[in-house]
């Protein structure tokens, strides 16, 4: 690919959901792109980016966004957030919710291990918390990320990355050469496909919300933007898990850091945004 079509690239992720794409990173954007192309039957990505300029279909040009977007995952990524989930934030927020429903909003979950992981432990603390009522969410930008979520198949390999012995046993059962998680749990979530910078008006409100490993992955501009709808969406009294050095870098007033841990912001109630 030419340095101009990698610049596009980079514009048009930019544009269209806020992500950073260094357009000096040929490999990483050749690698992503190439099953774009061999999809929609182009020979080479020379002939993708000129169809993209002449056509400025936009299937084709989301398929390049998505493609670009960020897909790591893995069942209860680095721990400690969802330690804080079950332990602390959890309990916090039913007693809050006097016996109404539990909003969760598992954001740019990617493949959907991070909601599932969500999932498993509502599951195991119904015991705990009589009269728990869970809505689970989740979400990402990348159809078929959510595609392969919701049919709730995974590899030996992604199964090993995060996931205890005794929930694999608990919640999983053999299928081939792939693990497929249990209807129960498969049946908890709900997913959308969103587009975190753009207008969330209609998403709702949420008690807890994981949105974790995304600001990192946005341009400058566009933080400012996902913080502003992180705070429309959560509850006054709502809690936001981010990624690991992450923060609210922008919109400090919106939200209150949970002092001793890290990653956890509660709302800040008083604060109001401009519509």
């Amino acid at each position: 690919m030419s340095p101009q079509d990698r610049e596009l690239v980079a514009q048009l992720c930019a544009a269209r959901a806020g992500l950073h794409v260094d357009p000096d990173k040929s490999y990483l954007i050749e690698s992503r792109l190439g099953s774009v192309a061999r999809r929609e039957g182009f020979g080479s990505l020379e002939d993708l980016m000129a169809a993209l300029r002449q056509k400025r279909e936009d299937r084709l040009a989301w398929g390049i966004v998505e493609a670009m977007a960020p897909t790591e995952s893995a069942f209860f990524r680095d721990r400690t957030p969802f330690a804080l989930f079950r332990e602390e934030v959890l309990p916090a927020v039913v007693a809050l919710r006097g016996g109404e429903p539990v909003r969760i909003w598992s954001a740019a979950c990617a493949a959907g291990q991070e909601a599932y992981s969500l999932a498993m432990i509502v599951e195991d603390e119904r015991s705990k918390l009589p009269g728990l009522k869970v809505e689970l969410f989740g979400s990402d930008i990348g159809e078929r990320q959510l595609e392969k979520a919701q049919s709730g198949f995974y590899t030996q390999f992604e199964v090993q990355r995060g996931l205890p012995i005794r929930l694999l046993i608990r919640h999983f059962e053999r299928d081939g050469e792939m693990w497929a998680i249990s209807p129960r749990i498969r049946q908890m979530v709900r997913w959308r496909r969103v587009n975190l910078v753009a207008d969330l008006s209609t998403a709702g409100r949420f008690d807890v919300i994981f949105c974790r490993y995304v600001i990192s992955a946005l341009v400058e501009p566009m933080r400012v933007r996902l913080l502003e709808n992180l705070a429309r969406a959560l509850a006054p009294e709502g809690f936001l898990f981010l990624g690991q050095d992450e923060d609210v870098a922008g919109l400090q007033g919106a939200f209150q850091p949970v002092g001793g841990r890290p990653g956890l912001y509660a709302r800040n109630p008083a604060f109001r945004i401009a519509a």
